[in-house]
């Protein structure tokens, strides 16, 4: 059975794991040599690899998803690792990448490192090194993962809210109380009592602390000014009565 020519990683069961499950880093480099070494060492941490001897190639593969990381080599034709870095961060801004060279270059590792690499590993990097920069590069792209998961499941909640229940809800998160909420939007304090209460159900928020993060996450909040009306407004209105 003939090898496919971008997967010459070496993928070990020794640890008993389905190879299904195991996290899977990829290898970008150039050096056929270095590929393979890199994919050695890497399997027998546990890690499934696939590798491949170019940026663009990696780039073209089907599902970044797939990977828990990628381990790309600094000094490569036409793209290189730190150019592969910042196009990956376009596609798939959770994958964590560890960067690796054959030369000491201080004003790059600092690049990489500003651009978000989890690390950068001079060649030929130490198996313990180069497995704890993959185990801190794993835990990234995972937490990476579940925040921006966590985001879009927040978002998605939002836009199930009708644009009064918006209202409702960035008032009431920002701390008035539904007697405000209801001066500033000209509607009864009952009718904003059910628009909270729906928006409590949408957004799955059991408090109006949990509202208050969420706000805050998803950068719904009243103006200073409608604020300060909707202060005021229930200040006259207390007054009056």
């Amino acid at each position: 059975m003939p090898d496919n020519p971008r997967r010459d990683g070496l993928l070990s069961l020794a640890d008993g794991q389905s190879e299904s499950l195991k996290p899977k880093i990829a290898i970008v480099d150039d050096d056929a040599g270095a590929r393979k070494a890199l994919a050695r060492l890497i399997a027998s941490a546990g890690y499934a690899t696939d590798s491949f001897a170019s940026a663009a190639e990696l780039l073209a593969s089907a599902g970044l998803e797939q990977f828990n990381g990628v381990v790309a080599d600094l000094r490569m034709p036409v793209t290189d690792g730190l150019e592969l870095q910042r196009a990956l961060g376009e596609r798939d801004p959770a994958l964590a990448v560890v960067i690796i060279t054959g030369h000491a270059d201080i004003p790059a590792s600092v690049s990489a490192m500003k651009a978000g690499a989890v690390d950068f590993l001079e060649k030929p990097a130490r198996a313990k090194h180069l497995q704890a920069a993959i185990a801190r590069m794993i835990e990234h792209t995972q937490r990476q993962r579940q925040s921006l998961a966590a985001g879009n499941d927040r978002r998605t909640r939002y836009e199930t809210l009708t644009p009064r229940e918006r209202e409702v809800f960035a008032l009431v998160a920002a701390g008035l109380l539904n007697k405000q909420a209801a001066a500033h939007l000209g509607i009864t304090e009952k009718t904003v009592k059910q628009h909270r209460a729906r928006v409590m159900a949408k957004m799955k928020a059991e408090s109006v602390a949990d509202l208050a993060v969420l706000a805050e996450a998803l950068g719904a909040r009243p103006s200073v000014e409608d604020l300060r009306e909707a202060r005021g407004l229930s200040a006259r209105s207390d007054s009056a009565g």
